[in-house]
């Protein structure tokens, strides 16, 4: 069995801002101390694929550090360039049809590039779960995570938990809950958190965008018939930025399941997509008050904040739930419960042109 690593890497991580950048977004950052987040990925996923079938699909422009980032750990063919960005049902579109014609058919094993992943081990467990499913089954498989409290900023996905298989029949996915549904969904125990980590054939995702959603499927089609010719970036720079922009899980994953075509391997191996500030709990450690400190810091009666600079003190006093994050050229200060809008600075920022901060 041919076995592939689909590493996505194309996003921007504005709600990271101002330490993310469009020439440095969050896979390029070490936020853990220990490496790149992106280098995080590549060594989770050799303990299952081979590091010569591990692929990255990224943007043009962030290729050039990012080949810089991972220090020869992918080859030259393994990186998969958008001319342009177009969520993630092209992105992975164009890593299948370029699989299937250097390659071959095999299973794709697709995870972002940015989550945290604390336990390797239960990780590569999971995945071998669902390498097996794929295999066996043909079927679309998505990994599920064991909610750990009724977060409001995942999606969900609902499965049968009465099948014995360790692949679970999906039922249907659910959009990013209030906080009362998001209760009820922990109470019933028929749901885990939508991870965006998927397992399958080449070959059948292939087949899924001809059923459900064409347009996108046709134009695959024609980058798949110019791939190893003269022609290849030409029609790739043509095509691809005229696909239409959507997410995999609307335009496949959503009516499979309806069509009772998707399964999902559930596991708990310390998982979080780390999407903002406030969540930087699940890399360090809090004070006795609650703080989160990254760098030089004096903190004086002051509780429950994420603090992180590495150029200058950062002094608080009497202050807390705030995010406070300092970076060469911009200063962000925010409650902690509102560190989902951060993005939305982002997008202030590129109304008024200010390229020079995003």
């Amino acid at each position: 069995m041919n076995k592939y690593g689909i590493i996505m890497a194309g996003g921007s991580g504005s709600r990271f801002w101002p330490l993310s950048r469009k020439d440095r977004p969050k896979q390029l950052l070490n936020l853990t101390g220990k490496d790149f987040m992106v280098n995080e990925a590549i060594e989770r996923l050799h303990y299952t694929v081979d590091m010569s079938n591990i692929y990255i699909v990224t943007s043009a422009t962030q290729k050039p550090l990012i080949t810089k980032v991972t220090r020869d750990k992918v080859k030259e063919s393994g990186f998969i360039v958008e001319p342009a960005a177009r969520s993630t049902a092209p992105c992975i579109g164009l890593a299948a049809v370029k699989i299937l014609k250097q390659q071959g058919d095999g299973i794709m094993i697709i995870t972002p590039s940015d989550a945290y992943i604390k336990d390797n081990t239960a990780f590569t467990r999971t995945v071998s779960y669902a390498v097996s499913s794929a295999d066996k089954q043909d079927k679309l498989v998505t990994i599920g995570i064991t909610p750990t409290y009724p977060a409001t900023g995942y999606g969900y996905i609902k499965f049968n938990k009465n099948e014995p298989e360790k692949a679970k029949p999906v039922l249907e996915f659910k959009e990013k809950p209030e906080k009362e549904i998001a209760e009820q969904y922990i109470k019933d125990g028929n749901y885990v958190w939508n991870s965006g980590m998927f397992v399958w054939r080449a070959s059948t995702i292939l087949e899924k965008y001809k059923e459900f959603a064409p347009d996108i499927y046709s134009d695959l089609l024609k980058i798949y018939d110019a791939i190893g010719t003269p022609e290849e970036d030409a029609v790739i720079n043509e095509v691809y930025p005229q696909i239409r922009e959507i997410s995999v899980d609307f335009a496949i994953m959503e009516p499979a399941a309806a069509a009772g075509d998707v399964s999902v391997v559930y596991g708990d191996f310390g998982w979080n997509d780390i999407g903002t500030w406030d969540t930087f709990d699940v890399l360090y450690d809090e004070d006795e008050n609650g703080n989160i400190v990254v760098g030089d810091s004096i903190i004086v009666d002051s509780k429950d904040n994420v603090i992180y600079g590495k150029k200058r003190v950062i002094a608080t006093v009497g202050v807390e739930n705030l995010v406070i994050v300092d970076t060469d050229d911009a200063l962000l200060i925010c409650k902690k419960d509102e560190a989902q809008k951060v993005k939305t600075v982002v997008e202030s920022l590129e109304k008024a042109g200010r390229e020079d901060l995003i």
